[in-house]
């Protein structure tokens, strides 16, 4: 089946997942910083007292995801993706690939918020308990870096050995200067 053509008569492409693009979690982690920043200007007396390890289920999550980028980039290097035993099936494979980019905004979202909280913080000197919640807050913004930096890992690692780089499919196929 061909792609459909467009009034212009050139072939429509079909959308592609690409890789995640920092470029995206950056703008989510801008926003949602903007907003929890507003939201905790404004309520942050109703709020109960952070734990030190608020964030610590961001590095439990990257953890696992740096384990599972391990045996992934192993069974791919190998060429031991497929349907027979013992091997990675390509449904196992798109479902890792899943995980990795939810982690990834996951990760971003979390970044934003820890980051607004922070910089709210940061401008408090006046409050005992902004003292007392700003490490619990460079916990979980650390955290939220790293969860991002090992699902974008995950995700490289899903990459077969064999498939083209972004410049060639992005038609710039690289060439003499």
């Amino acid at each position: 089946m061909t792609a459909p053509k467009t009034p212009s008569g050139r072939k429509e492409e079909e959308p592609q997942l690409g890789p995640t693009r920092i470029r995206d979690l950056a703008v989510i982690a801008v926003v949602v910083g903007v907003i929890a920043w507003i939201l905790v200007r404004y309520n942050y007396n109703s709020l109960p007292p952070m734990p030190l390890l608020a964030g610590l289920v961001l590095y439990i999550l990257a953890v696992l995801e740096v384990v599972i980028a391990f045996v992934v980039r192993a069974r791919v290097a190998d060429r031991q993706v497929g349907r027979a035993r013992g091997q990675l099936h390509p449904l196992t494979a798109a479902r890792v690939l899943a995980l990795a980019k939810a982690s990834a905004i996951l990760g971003a979202i979390a970044v934003g918020v820890w980051a607004g909280l922070l910089v709210f913080l940061l401008t408090r000197h006046d409050l005992a308990a902004a003292n007392h919640d700003r490490p619990g807050a460079i916990v979980g913004l650390i955290g939220g870096v790293v969860l991002v930096a090992a699902a974008l890992w995950l995700e490289y690692c899903c990459r077969a050995p064999d498939e083209p780089t972004d410049d060639a499919v992005g038609g710039r196929h690289p060439g003499p200067a």
